[in-house]
């Protein structure tokens, strides 16, 4: 168990952020988007936390910042491919790129800074519930929340009239047109959900993973967020699992190399994204299960007729 413990605490950490990700474009795909900027996104949602919560201190403040920047850009996005039917695919791809380089620019001047943590009290309670005490004593509110959110996009997606309507609009706006649902309306709530979360997991990834901003830091998160949606073939309860796959491949050249494993760093630091590749290519050959759950419209704009 002391072996154990520390291992299943890293990977709850490691995984978070993609937790957060990874759900928020599952409800941007279900409603037949393809938004691939999600790294942007959390890059932007990263280096406005970590200047918000080094100007006030205050992590809602900060993460609430993180939320409204990336929902900015997840807007230009909306506006862009569901109002002037953009290609998706190279919007998103701009989209990243805008991200990064505008992260680069503001966030140059707090390279080499570092944020301090103060002990969240609510941890130091949770420390003291039996059995699950040891666990949740050393994991931020942060990622519980993750835990919230997760069961949340699954009962919005699964159980709610709502839910239902969003993947209506995926499968076939045209049919959902004609029942009088507002497609582009439908498809501009799902992205701008899905730039807030992406948001609220680069804050995290800046302020409680790393408390530090440095260019790069995101790391491919972005892209590991949207490869997820398509190995949890669009279903959330799988999407955050495999959150959690990617966060212990994270924390897993760590612990190898405490045990003394003499590996090449690099491929230690391949390690997180070989095994998605692996499992995304394990998953993408059974194409009856793809074809299935698919989103019949995803990628697809949509144009009201008359």
């Amino acid at each position: 168990m002391d072996q154990i413990l520390p291992i299943l605490v890293a990977t709850l950490i490691a995984g978070t952020p993609l937790v957060y990700a990874a759900l928020g474009e599952l409800v941007v795909e279900r409603a037949g988007v393809l938004n691939m900027g999600v790294e942007g996104m959390m890059v932007i949602g990263a280096v406005i936390a970590f200047i918000v919560m080094m100007a006030s201190g205050s992590l809602f403040l900060a993460v609430l910042a993180a939320m409204l920047a990336a929902t900015l850009l997840a807007f230009m996005f909306a506006v862009l491919t569901v109002s002037f039917r953009a290609n998706q695919v190279a919007v998103g791809l701009a989209l990243t790129i805008f991200g990064t380089s505008l992260a680069s620019f503001i966030g140059k001047s707090y390279i080499g800074m570092a944020i301090v943590m103060e002990p969240s009290p609510v941890s130091a309670f949770a420390a003291r519930i039996p059995l699950v005490g040891a666990v949740l004593g050393q994991l931020h509110p942060l990622v519980w929340f993750s835990w919230i959110f997760a069961a949340g996009v699954w009962c919005f997606l699964q159980k709610t009239r709502t839910g239902l309507i969003v993947r209506a609009v995926g499968e076939s706006p045209t049919s959902a047109h004609a029942l009088g649902y507002p497609v582009n309306r439908i498809r501009y709530l799902a992205v701008l959900f899905g730039g807030a979360a992406a948001g609220v997991a680069g804050a995290y990834v800046s302020i409680i993973y790393t408390s530090l901003w440095t260019e790069g830091l995101i790391a491919g998160r972005g892209w590991i967020a949207v490869a997820l949606v398509v190995f949890a073939t669009w279903r959330p309860i799988r999407c955050f699992l495999g959150a959690y796959l990617f966060g212990g491949a994270t924390i897993a050249q760590l612990f190898a190399q405490s045990a003394g494993i003499s590996l090449p760093s690099e491929l230690m630091s391949a390690l997180p994204y070989l095994v998605t590749i692996i499992v995304l290519v394990l998953i993408s050959r059974n194409a009856a299960v793809m074809r299935l759950n698919v989103p019949a419209s995803l990628g697809k704009p949509f144009a009201a007729e008359g």
